[in-house]
């Protein structure tokens, strides 16, 4: 096997330990490509093109967060990471493990870590490398890896999301909730709602949003209830689509462009928590992007129309 067909099956992995260690897609694929450049300029063989590959990509995600994290600081509203509709690598082996870590609620408890951590415990806990391996990827010792994997699972354990288990009652959950939204069905979207649900938008100032979120069932499910009909009716529709392993969507102008996608957690029945990314910088991988504040616009006029 040559050194390009060797990268090319390792690609897969090499953007799932980027991403979830930079929760953003055009940086973990950059930090893919720079990989490539560094192995073929190296000019080595390595034992394990495998070890040796994530160790790179490990160590340029880490010098990344380090600086997108003072950025993430500044940034305007809730910072959501980048949405990724589907993780090219897949391991039945460890189908949970990456199932989990994906998710928005994952990702941001992953932002709590230090940049050390956060790749120690993507590395061992998700990926299950040795500790060898992963005190070679983070240049630091054995020793200090175990310690640093204790404190990223305890910190992620106190906090970790919890989720239905079922991905088929998952998927219809949110079946029903997307018909009733598009139905207006304000009653419909209550029933599906937790009681205490958050939605939550990630505009970074450059897209409508809502403040800082509206929370509570009923404040949810007017909202929504009074957005779906008008929505439809000036050509604006709802692709239902797993977002980060999560049931969501991708909401699409008349002409297909993109004006924000939405990934749920569900719990017991319920839909708790909505988070919806807006920000047209974060939606370019998934396709042309709409203006969003125009969207908004003749939505409310085809709704006042209504009145």
């Amino acid at each position: 096997m040559t050194e390009t067909e060797e990268f090319e099956e390792l690609r897969p992995l090499l953007f799932s330990i980027a991403y979830r260690i930079l929760g953003s897609v055009g940086e973990a694929e950059d930090a893919v490509q720079e990989t490539w450049l560094r192995y073929e300029l190296s000019g080595t063989a390595p034992a394990s093109p495998k070890a040796f590959l994530s160790a790179v990509v490990t160590r340029i995600s880490i010098d990344v967060l380090r600086s997108a994290r003072v950025r993430r600081e500044e940034y305007v509203g809730p910072w959501f990471p980048e949405p990724l509709l589907a993780d090219p690598y897949e391991d039945p082996e460890r189908s949970a493990e990456l199932a989990d870590s994906l998710s928005m609620a994952a990702l941001l408890l992953l932002e709590r870590l230090s940049p050390l951590e956060r790749a120690v415990f993507v590395l061992r806990e998700v990926f299950g490398f040795g500790f060898p391996e992963v005190a070679s990827a983070v240049g630091r010792s054995e020793a200090a890896c175990r310690q640093l994997a204790v404190r990223a699972r305890r910190h992620m354990d106190d906090g970790r999301p919890r989720f239905e288990a079922d991905r088929r009652e998952r998927e219809e959950l949110a079946e029903r909730f997307f018909a009733a939204f598009r139905e207006g069905d304000v009653h419909g979207l209550r029933e599906l709602l937790a009681a205490d649900v958050q939605l939550v938008g990630d505009g970074g100032g450059k897209a409508p949003q809502w403040g800082k979120g509206v929370s509570g069932a009923d404040n949810v499910a007017r909202l929504l209830g009074v957005l779906g009909a008008p929505f439809a009716r000036i050509g604006g529709f709802v692709e239902p689509h797993e977002v980060n392993g999560q049931p969501g969507a991708i909401f699409r102008d008349r002409d297909g462009k993109v004006i924000n996608t939405w990934a749920f957690d569900i719990l017991d029945g319920r839909i708790r928590t909505i988070r919806t990314v807006l920000n047209p910088d974060k939606l370019g991988h998934v396709g042309p992007v709409a203006d969003a504040w125009a969207v908004v616009r003749e939505t409310q006029r085809a709704r006042r129309s209504e009145d």
